[in-house]
């Protein structure tokens, strides 16, 4: 596959902007904040198309355009596509994992409870970008769809709950989509079962109904405090997929001396 370039992309994808919950977003998302790649068997009238955003894919097309050395950008990412696609993509990887995702959408107005004493929760801004690198180990995946933690802060898609100047829990959008925006939530570990996250996502979720878009979550079947706190902020399932996480390149493409 070659990676398009940004007047490419939009050339192509129309097609990938489905207006549905969930992974959906992802394609509107690239096209319109620019974070993220497109990838095409080939430039002119491409057969087969992925996006990649913050190690997530959405892969759609023909599966019979591609071989599976060509798949090799795709390597160590959660791959959505349909089933047709499964034996390039085990010929392509290591490794191929399928991973139970559900879609839940928000049918009812989030409340939570007055945040504890001295806390505030308040938009984020580019300013909080230190406080974004502090929240949590591992918690960088939270900024990584925006571009990094200034472009989370500045997006005005996130607010968190502070303390002090110390951010201990964030809820933002993950994918912003056209008539969906899929939101994702992280609290610092020593705050949990406080309803941090419950107040940050109320607010974030009426800022996406002032902006005329329904509120949805994605998360895997196994992650129960996940769907627990979409359930208590009024969000119902729709739908279930499963996408595949790779491992990686089963083949090496042999390099032409020079």
């Amino acid at each position: 596959m070659i990676e398009l370039r940004p007047h490419q992309l939009a050339a192509h994808t129309r097609w990938l902007c489905a207006a549905e919950p969930g992974p959906a977003a992802l394609a509107e998302h690239v096209l319109t904040t620019g974070n993220g790649h497109g990838w095409a068997d080939r430039a002119v009238q491409p057969r087969t198309i992925a996006l990649d955003c913050a190690g997530h894919v959405l892969l759609r097309g023909d599966p019979g355009a591609l071989d599976p050395a060509g798949l090799a950008p795709l390597a160590h990412r959660s791959i959505e596509a349909p089933g047709r696609f499964l034996p390039v993509l085990g010929a392509s990887f290591d490794r191929v994992v399928p991973w139970e995702r559900m879609v839940y959408v928000q049918r009812e107005r989030a409340t939570a409870p007055p945040p504890p004493r001295g806390v505030t929760i308040r938009p984020l801004t580019s300013a909080d970008a230190p406080a974004l690198v502090r929240l949590a180990p591992d918690s960088a995946w939270i900024y990584a769809s925006w571009g990094g933690p200034s472009g989370l802060g500045r997006s005005g898609h996130a607010w968190g709950a502070f303390r002090q100047g110390a951010l201990l829990a964030v809820a933002c959008t993950y994918f912003r989509g056209g008539t969906y925006e899929d939101i994702a939530v992280v609290t610092a570990p020593d705050q949990r079962r406080r309803q941090l996250a419950l107040g940050c996502v109320a607010a974030l979720s009426r800022d996406i109904a002032a902006r005329g878009r329904t509120a949805s979550w994605t998360c895997s079947r196994y992650n129960r405090a996940s769907r627990l706190l979409a359930w208590t902020a009024g969000f119902r399932l729709v739908r279930e997929y499963v996408h595949y996480a790779t491992g990686s390149p089963a083949v090496r493409v042999a390099r032409t001396p020079a």
